[in-house]
């Protein structure tokens, strides 16, 4: 299901791995004193439903991510936030991934082992992330990294983005180090990999990263194709970076297929989405902290998130759940208070239309939500600017629908061109 959680307006706290700070080296020294570490890929783990039972012994996962702005050397994280025991890594790598591959093929030359404290193992306690030593490794903007886990004992799939829009493989044994594997499996998931930053700078100019929070319509993507609207809005930056003035500014994709701002997930007792509702993660407020505040690099936030908060209660969720306009409005002045004390510059989306969809998300009162909420954003001033998503993809004879070339055929979702439709509607002159 594509669709796109605080129990009320609170957040929960989250355990982290150390801030990337500059001009901490690793073991070997292999990072300069001078390094400033900015993310270039990142994603949101969630937990899993109890009917999801994946397993793991004696395989390597290789799991591809696609980089948003480039660097010469990179730090790997890893999560075990969501499980019940120690996470056994038994070795770790991480590659150039190798062109014009269709699987998971490396290109030769570019392998490097990842270690955690000096050691090329690591055993990271349930509950916790880890984040890799720093790696000697050119990374091109806008390309593809393959990153190898071998998982030498059984280890129950717990920590997951389960709506990755990526192709990812699973091997027999420790295929870390092998140039190309024969999978036994592929899975469209990320599994304990959550973020990738970079020693990323230009002379004159510093580095920084916008992070995308959001739902099945920021996490959406045709499978492989990396066209999500925050891989568009990639190209534009890194088009503009060329300029005297601009820095690189990487994308941080935090958006979550059935995200809500206000509530995590919460299927009534024998409702058909207790078999996937966790894979939803945690509401956009309770997992700030993580998912934006802790981001390497981090200076700007750009929201969008609302629409499952509607859609939900009565539907996947329970009516007591239903919010109105000025409650996504409360929710949003919350966040926007968070970032600023943070020293974020943020900027608010619209929620796009939705009318006819196939979910059962429409009706008029949602509608008169919806309505309420886009005009608050437009005019209150509480964000730092508005990106208006409405505007960009409804029909302009029927503005409660989405512009049928832009409509995935969900009448929620929109298809690759509407996608980038939504990410031209960011002003590039917000980020420096």
């Amino acid at each position: 299901m594509l669709l796109v959680g605080l129990s009320l307006l609170t957040a929960a706290p989250t355990t982290l791995a150390p801030p990337e700070a500059s001009g901490t080296p690793d073991p070997a020294g292999r990072a300069s004193r001078s390094s400033v570490w900015t993310g270039t890929w990142a994603t949101t783990p969630t937990t899993v439903p109890a009917t999801d039972t994946t397993t793991f012994e004696d395989q390597t996962l290789r799991q591809i991510v696609h980089t948003s702005i480039a660097g010469d050397s990179l730090r790997v994280r890893l999560s075990n936030e969501f499980g019940r025991q120690p996470l056994k890594i038994g070795e770790a790598r991480v590659a150039r991934r190798a062109p014009g591959a269709n699987g998971t093929a490396i290109e030769p030359g570019s392998d490097r082992p990842l270690t955690f404290g000096g050691r090329t193992s690591v055993t990271i306690p349930a509950g916790e992330p880890a984040r890799s030593d720093a790696v000697t490794l050119r990374v091109p903007a806008r390309s593809d990294l393959v990153v190898s886990l071998y998982l030498p004992e059984r280890t129950p799939g717990s920590t997951v983005n389960a709506f990755a829009f990526q192709r990812n493989q699973v091997a027999r044994g420790n295929a870390t180090g092998d140039t190309d594997i024969e999978p036994v499996s592929t899975m469209e998931r990320w599994y304990f990999l959550t973020g990738v930053s970079v020693r990323a700078h230009r002379a004159g100019t510093h580095s920084s990263a916008v992070v995308a929070l959001g739902d099945s319509n920021t996490a959406g993507s045709t499978v492989d194709a990396n066209d999500r609207w925050t891989d568009v809005l990639a190209e534009r930056l890194q088009r503009r970076a060329g300029g005297p003035r601009h820095g690189p500014v990487g994308v941080l994709n935090k958006g979550v297929s059935g995200n809500r701002l206000l509530h995590d997930p919460n299927p009534p007792p024998g409702n058909g989405a207790e078999a996937y509702a966790a894979y939803f993660g945690e509401s956009g407020l309770r997992r700030f902290d993580r998912d934006v505040a802790a981001q390497p690099g981090v200076r700007y936030l750009v929201v969008l998130l609302g629409v499952n908060d509607l859609g939900h209660p009565g539907n996947i969720a329970p009516l007591s759940e239903k919010v109105t306009g000025q409650d996504l409005v409360a929710g949003h002045r919350r966040l926007a208070e968070r970032a600023r004390a943070h020293g974020l510059k943020v900027f608010g989306g619209t929620i796009m239309p939705f009318a006819n969809d196939t979910f059962g998300y429409h009706s008029p009162e949602n509608e008169a939500a919806r309505r309420t909420f886009n005009h608050w954003v437009r005019t209150s001033g509480t964000y730092d600017g508005v990106v208006d998503f409405d505007a960009a993809v409804r029909d302009p004879d029927q503005p409660e629908r989405l512009l049928p070339a832009y409509d995935s055929g969900d009448h929620l979702h929109p298809n690759a061109l509407g996608r980038a439709a939504m990410a031209r509607a960011v002003p590039l002159r917000y980020f420096g």
